[in-house]
């Protein structure tokens, strides 16, 4: 593989292309943004991890009246436009800062966040306070604003006064970059301080409406967060979310440009495997590859070219609408998860405008983010067997790293359950031999919980082992004894008694009875139990068949 400078993590459009770091070129994003020049405010929505913080901060270095970036565009598909770079490069007063940062464990903790970014901001135009055309007043307020000790009413008003103060410096109108504007009020959702910090948001975004000295303005988030909620007021307002074609190939690598980087790194053999794992959002007209985890990948195929694709979304996430999605599960939601784990696909009415104290109000809602925070995709009209009513969208899972985390969540939904659930009757039945009631037992949870893998023994086997886990039992999957590895193996060393348990599936409803004696005479063959005698008092054998959600138990 040929080395390269992959760059991971840095979402410094500066910092990468001084340090000559393998850059993807997006930069059409700036002439496509420029054809509609007219539009007073852009929101941009994309799944996190798709580039929309480097994006933002091209524009910035692009538009920024304080810089020289004909360096940092040279050979760009912008620099091609020398009419339009002429025109726009370095030409504007520019103010560019991300909400990414605003969070806390209340209110306070969060607003005081807020503060800290806002002063930032103020602090990288101090020379502004030095004007001799701004007023005694405003320069105060100014002043309190970078020192952390404005009122409410203030702040709320600070990117207004900014604005102000930039065009008047400049004697031009003001480019506004806003980058993850709904980080704030997502933690505020779940923080349980949603309507103050929305409060807070919607008098800072007072700078949309009707300002005077604003050029244009283009704002990302994960979420359009619905109009009449946070931007009343904005005329000539755009949303571009998902649904949307005309961004899509800056936001995302498209299949052109991951063949590139694979030829550039000398890569191409791994084209299907990155495929299946990290392809499968379709944004628009667009099909495009998460770019976080091309470059993770990248960057760990130059260090050992054998590595194998991993869940670099994972890693970085903790997931949680997965997770809150899953709590909420009903029977309906339930049996849609296992049809997409399976890979197969739902049909399923969307809604783009959401607000984040919602989400949970309505099946819908959750299904609407699970799409728009890039956990489901749409499928093409031509992917489907017949058409669809326009209300409706067909969902799937888009690759194998999402459905891995699907399939995490739930184990981790499972385990957590589990131990709140009374399995008492359960440990009876497990030290008594009774396989009548713990097939009746195990059939109880195994109807509580979502299944995927369409089925197949690994599922089975999870599902078995969370049971007894966090039990105060010894649990062992696969353990090696006598003639082979049996399924499970759980201990109760203080007692002198341990259970091995053998793990088959059956094609059919009939045939679990027929399994469970397949599974009981492996485990007298091959000894599972007989190694056991010399550590334990009691030895426990079980053969235990599945047919999807039944399950049969017989005791040797």
């Amino acid at each position: 593989m040929e080395r390269l400078n992959i760059p991971v993590g840095i979402s410094d459009f500066e910092k990468i292309r001084r340090n000559q770091y393998y850059y993807v070129d997006k930069s059409g994003l700036i002439e496509e943004l420029l054809n509609h020049e007219a539009t007073e405010a852009t929101l941009i929505t994309r799944p996190r991890r798709f580039g929309k913080t480097l994006a933002m901060s091209m524009l910035a270095s692009f538009f920024d009246i304080r810089k020289d970036s004909r360096e940092l565009f040279c050979g760009l598909e912008i620099s091609r436009n020398a009419f339009l770079c002429e025109q726009w490069m370095n030409q504007y007063p520019t103010l560019f800062f991300s909400f990414k940062r605003v969070e806390g464990l209340d209110f306070a903790g969060a607003y005081e966040m807020l503060s800290v970014v806002i002063a930032e901001v103020y602090k990288e135009h101090l020379d502004l306070a030095e004007d001799g055309r701004i007023n005694r007043f405003d320069r105060e307020i100014f002043s309190r604003i970078a020192g952390r000790s404005a009122s409410p009413g203030e702040l709320k008003s600070s990117l207004l006064l900014l604005t102000r103060l930039m065009a008047s410096y400049y004697q031009k109108p003001v480019i506004l970059l806003i980058d993850e504007y709904d980080v704030p009020l997502a933690k505020a959702s779940n923080g349980g301080y949603y309507r103050e910090m929305l409060d807070v948001v919607k008098g800072l975004l007072q700078v949309l409406k009707d300002n005077p000295f604003l050029k244009f303005a283009v704002i990302t988030g994960c979420l359009q967060i619905a109009k009449e909620s946070i931007f009343t007021g904005t005329n000539n307002f755009v949303s571009d979310t998902i649904s949307s074609t005309r961004l899509n190939e800056f936001f995302g690598f498209t299949q052109a440009d991951v063949e590139r980087i694979l030829a550039d790194t000398d890569m191409a053999c791994r084209a299907d495997s990155i495929k299946a794992w990290y392809d499968g959002y379709r944004f628009g007209d667009f099909d495009v590859y998460c770019p976080w985890d091309i470059m993770n990948y990248m960057r760990d195929l130059a260090k050992n070219p054998d590595t194998l694709p991993a869940s670099y979304w994972k890693n970085t996430s903790d997931n949680a609408i997965v997770r809150s999605f899953i709590d909420h599960a009903g029977f309906s939601i339930t049996a849609k998860l296992e049809t997409l784990m399976s890979g197969g696909y739902i049909l399923q009415r969307l809604e783009e405008n959401l607000t984040y104290d919602a989400l949970h109000a309505s099946e819908e809602n959750l299904w609407s983010i699970l799409y728009l925070t890039g956990y489901l995709t749409r499928l093409r009209k031509e992917e489907l067997p017949q058409p669809l009513p326009d209300e409706l969208s067909a969902l799937k899972i888009p690759n194998a790293e999402i459905r891995e985390i699907f399939q995490d969540t739930i184990l981790q939904w499972f385990d957590d359950g589990v131990k709140s659930w009374n399995r008492k009757a359960l440990f009876e039945a497990l030290w008594k031999g009774d396989g009548r009631v713990l097939t009746e037992e195990i059939g109880k949870l195994l109807r509580r919980t979502i299944s995927y893998h369409d089925y197949r023994e690994d599922f089975y086997h999870a599902f078995l082992a969370g049971i007894f886990a966090g039990a105060g039992f010894g649990v062992e999957s696969n353990r090696e004894h006598g003639e082979g590895r049996s399924d499970l193996v759980v201990s109760d060393p203080a007692h002198g008694r341990t259970a091995v348990f053998e793990v088959k599936y059956s094609h059919t409803a009939a045939g679990l009875e027929g399994r469970c004696e397949e599974a009981l005479r492996q485990i007298d063959s091959r000894g599972y139990g007989d190694a056991l005698k010399d550590s334990f008092d009691s030895v426990f054998c079980y053969g235990i068949a599945f047919y999807k959600k039944k399950c049969l138990v017989l005791a040797k």
